[in-house]
């Protein structure tokens, strides 16, 4: 194939779909395509596949193309022309933040952020944000603001939450990677749902993102990606994290190589409230065992972290409310007469509700009971190298069951069940990865939950490109984006 037919495929978006992100800055270092022409074959799929997922709540296509033609002169950036989103909690420069809410519909970003310009270093090119429920609260992607956001394996299950829109626009291949963000598994339950690997870094390992460091669960929340690969994930940790730490992530190469030694992996199937899981996810899970165990490595049964499961979902919840207490104050002293409390979800109302009927040593007590719980979370992670467990105990459920008009109580029940392998991780500021390694017969993706002692977040990129190897589930995403290519807007 000579230069002008390899570019001519190359422009072919059919072709695009079942590329990584590090394929298609391959393309762009090489000549074989620009970064505008990535960009418009981004912009074309979305405008087509976005009317079925509703992945997206705002976009600006005239900011992205002009990055893009200024990018041309920067090909060599790791992301050089790659197109992509960020979520709508994050504030990104010349987009709006809409936090998920029809409070801030359409409002600008309040500056940018470290964490931004990392992106933009990147050579990424951002196309617009990705849905999220409000402020991030809820495990579906079904906002008052928004409407429901689609999953693409099937259109009438949800992608999960807070990072919904993220994963959607990420399986269907409208960009090969996006932004998201986890405060308890808001990127590796959304990633299980729709197939993706999903990765939580360590605490305190990148860039600030723009979080206020006095925000009560500040400490919870970690930035990072849902792609379709690991070696992008990887790649973007790199180019996220802060620059001063001792144990920078290695090279791709060096993390392909970098498991000399059989892993130590505790398995354990019930949640931190004792709670099992349907036969899908445990099924996901003996299959990871196999495999694992396939690779060399050694697994054992396991009780999981001995975390008190009750005390942990309160302090969450509280310092939840206390926090959106705090910014409903800001934001009535900003608008005066002109603030509309109706105009915020009633799940969100009802949290703050709650957190000011709370005792003034509720924040104090919140604090405590979460350092009790990476206390008891570290000291069952020692005697092992990696925990496994189901990353959420099913299947993406139906949409239009778990949405913020429903009942409080039965939403957080929810949303400690659906968290209830993932959290303990967010806490306990650890590493974590959901690993797409199982489809159910009728087609659905179930992931399984890997997670290491905080700073190990090398070893568990090198364990997943292991997997990713003896078992690659690009090709179910290629055939995924493949078949949706028919549908039209």
């Amino acid at each position: 194939m000579d230069v002008k037919d390899r570019k001519t495929s190359a422009r072919e978006t059919s072709s695009l779909l079942t590329l990584d992100a590090t394929a298609q800055a391959q393309l762009v270092s090489a000549g074989e395509i620009s970064p505008l022409e990535l960009v418009d074959a981004a912009i074309t799929r979305g405008e087509r596949l976005n009317p079925h997922l509703n992945a997206v709540a705002s976009v600006d296509f005239d900011l992205a193309r002009a990055r893009a033609r200024d990018s041309e002169r920067k090909a060599a950036m790791p992301f050089a022309g790659v197109p992509t989103l960020v979520k709508d909690l994050f504030n990104y420069p010349g987009h709006p933040t809409g936090f998920g809410s029809r409070m801030f519909k359409g409002q600008p970003a309040q500056g940018g952020s470290d964490y931004a310009a990392a992106i933009d270093a990147a050579g990424l090119i951002v196309l617009g944000k990705t849905t999220t429920s409000e402020f991030g609260l809820l495990g579906t992607t079904e906002t008052l603001a928004h409407g429901p956001t689609r999953n693409p394996w099937s259109p009438t299950l949800s992608t999960g939450g807070s990072s919904g829109g993220a994963v959607a626009a990420v399986a269907s291949g409208m960009v090969p990677i996006a932004h998201a963000s986890d405060g308890g598994g808001s990127i590796r339950g959304p990633s299980s749902f729709s197939g993706l690997f999903g990765f939580k870094p360590s605490r305190d390992r990148t860039v600030s993102a723009g979080l206020p460091p006095t925000m009560p669960t500040a400490r919870l929340i970690s930035d990072h990606c849902v792609s379709r690969s690991v070696r992008d994930s990887a790649t973007w940790l790199a180019v996220t994290e802060k620059k001063n730490l001792q144990r920078a992530l290695p090279a791709i190469d060096v993390l392909r190589q970098g498991l000399k030694r059989r892993l130590r992996i505790g398995v354990y199937r019930r949640d931190a409230f004792g709670n099992g899981v349907t036969a899908p996810a445990e099924e996901a899970l003996n299959t990871a065992i196999a495999l694992c165990e396939a690779l060399g490595h050694h697994v054992v049964e396991c009780d999981g972290p001995g975390v008190n499961a009750e005390d942990t979902s309160d302090a969450f919840f509280a310092l939840t409310g206390i926090a959106l207490s705090g910014l409903f104050d800001h934001v009535a002293t900003m608008m005066g007469p002109a603030f509309d409390e109706t105009l915020f979800e009633p799940y969100t109302v009802e949290l703050v509700r709650r957190a000011r009927r709370m005792p003034g040593a509720a924040v104090a007590g919140a604090i405590r009971a979460m350092h009790a719980g990476e206390a008891a979370a570290n000291r069952t992670i020692v005697d092992h190298d990696v925990l496994l467990s189901p990353t959420v105990p099913f299947p993406a459920f139906p949409l239009c069951q778990r949405g913020p008009t429903e009942d409080p109580d039965q939403l957080i029940a929810f949303t400690q069940r659906l968290a209830g392998f993932t959290n303990v991780a967010s806490f306990a500021g650890w590493p974590a990865m959901s690993v797409p390694l199982y489809w159910t017969e009728d087609g659905l993706p179930v992931g399984c939950h890997f997670a290491a002692a905080t700073g190990e977040d090398a070893l568990l990129f090198s364990l997943a490109f292991q997997l990713e190897e003896a078992a690659p589930w690009l090709p179910r995403l290629s055939e995924l984006a493949e078949g949706l290519s028919c549908l039209s807007a």
